[in-house]
């Protein structure tokens, strides 16, 4: 990992810990002996526990996915959503955890049934209905991202179930602020949880609304040629101006929402199939049922809003000095490899391995060839099944003896990039010498 990497990690960890420790100081700095004088007193008292640090990784979790540019260039797109996946689940356990506790806790000391006690809390409890809403939204988000689950639904559902988690947690405020024993007659504290919520909000509609929305009228990116590549492969050429000004680099993705019907309710991230100029950008999209497949029925013309780029899967990440990088794709991950082997100067040594079930499937197969031709690569086209090719280090050796000294990219299916991983480690290659971007649709 670089090292301004290791050092943004260093310094969100520490941000991120301060931030738990000092709601848990205040919490502790507002409890009263009669907080923990029975055991019904105790289970309420954790609840509340459990509702604060709950919500403030949410907070967390909405600020790791608010795509802030420097920290993306630092650490990686990838990263920043494998941390969001893993923050994400024990945020909801401890806000179950407080209904759960709160519910028991009620009902012990009003002597009633669970039920009832939810519905009296519901209905008779400031604030309590919309907070209510929010856990629906918070638990609805965390069922539908087990991979399991996720897999069975399209991209646009998924996206849209999680987008209500930004109204779960604006509904829930006001039930945290007026009713939290902890706000109540704390204005310090009150002030501080106000805070939190500011910041995480001007940070979201600043980079995911703000500076998209500007980039998009400034760069005025518009659909410019829609190329049918065969088996159910469109590319999308967009041209715009200036665009050079956005430093995007073969290798990155975008998320691209296109202002057609059908197309424009939902951003969806693809990769550059093409090193980008100045005024022209290229996308190249797998029909995969959903909106994916209305992509070669836009029309020429048509304005296209973007976010990005994302990502540090580029030619700038290679090692200095080491002279040799193998790329491996599969299936349409090709993509990305195909923009990021332009982008690698031609005194490197390239070699790139292409895995596909059939040679129908090997996308953009005579750019591979002519670009490999221009720049004295080699392309091995490896047909067959995961079987005949496993990815393993025997194998990847098979084709580049001298795979342990180079540098390695890899996007395809999860499975390919796990097993070149597997592979990598193998040979002793370093962290910071494998790169990886696995051609699914990332959780936000």
């Amino acid at each position: 990992m670089a090292k301004r990497g290791k050092y943004v990690m260093d310094w969100a960890s520490l941000i991120v810990g301060t931030g738990a420790g000092l709601t848990l100081a205040l919490y502790a700095e507002t409890l009263l002996h009669a907080d923990f004088d029975s055991l019904n007193s105790i289970v309420t008292s954790l609840s509340r526990i459990f509702a604060l640090m709950g919500s403030y990784f949410a907070l967390v979790v909405l600020v790791l996915v608010s795509r802030i540019s420097w920290i993306e260039k630092s650490v990686g797109h990838d990263r920043l959503v494998q941390w969001h996946r893993k923050l994400a689940p024990y945020s909801l356990y401890l806000i179950a955890a407080h209904v759960l506790f709160v519910l028991f806790g009620y009902a012990a000391n009003d002597g009633l049934s669970i039920g009832r006690e939810l519905w009296t809390m519901t209905w008779h409890y400031s604030w309590m209905l919309p907070a209510v809403v929010a856990f629906l939204f918070f638990m609805a988000a965390g069922i539908t991202s087990y991979k399991r689950v996720r897999r069975q639904m399209s991209y646009e559902t998924w996206w849209s179930i999680h987008i209500y988690t930004y109204l779960g947690i604006t509904l829930s405020f006001m039930h945290q602020l007026l009713t939290g024993p902890i706000f109540a007659g704390h204005p310090l504290n009150k002030a501080y949880w106000i805070a939190l919520y500011a910041i995480t909000i001007v940070t979201i509609i600043y980079w995911r609304v703000a500076v998209p929305t500007i980039r998009s009228f400034k760069h005025g990116l518009r659909v410019s040629a829609v190329i049918n590549e065969g088996n159910n492969i469109t590319s999308i050429v967009m041209t715009g101006r200036k665009l050079k000004k956005l430093k995007a680099q073969g290798g990155q993705f975008f998320s691209w929402r296109f202002f057609t019907p059908g197309q424009w309710w939902v951003a969806h991230p693809y990769s550059l199939s093409a090193a980008p100029t100045d005024t022209e950008m290229r996308i190249t999209i797998k029909n995969l049922g959903d909106a994916s497949g209305g992509v070669s029925q836009i029309p020429v013309g048509t304005k296209v809003f973007f976010e990005g780029p994302y990502g540090i899967f580029t030619a700038s990440k290679a090692t200095k000095g080491l002279g040799h990088a193998v790329l491996v794709g599969g299936g349409v991950g090709i993509t990305p490899i195909r923009a990021l082997m332009e982008e690698f100067d031609a005194s490197i040594e390239v070699d790139l391995l292409f895995r596909a079930s059939s040679k129908e499937s090997f996308v953009l197969k005579d750019e591979l060839d002519q670009l490999a031709k221009s720049r004295n690569a080699k392309v091995h086209y490896l047909v067959g099944s995961r079987k005949d090719h496993p990815m393993n280090a025997s194998h990847i050796m098979k084709y580049v003896p001298a795979f342990q000294f180079c540098d390695v990219y890899v996007c395809g299916p999860t499975q390919l990039v796990e097993s070149v991983r597997e592979a990598a480690i193998a040979c002793g290659i370093p962290k910071e010498r494998f790169h990886a971007e696995a051609f699914e649709y990332h959780g936000e």
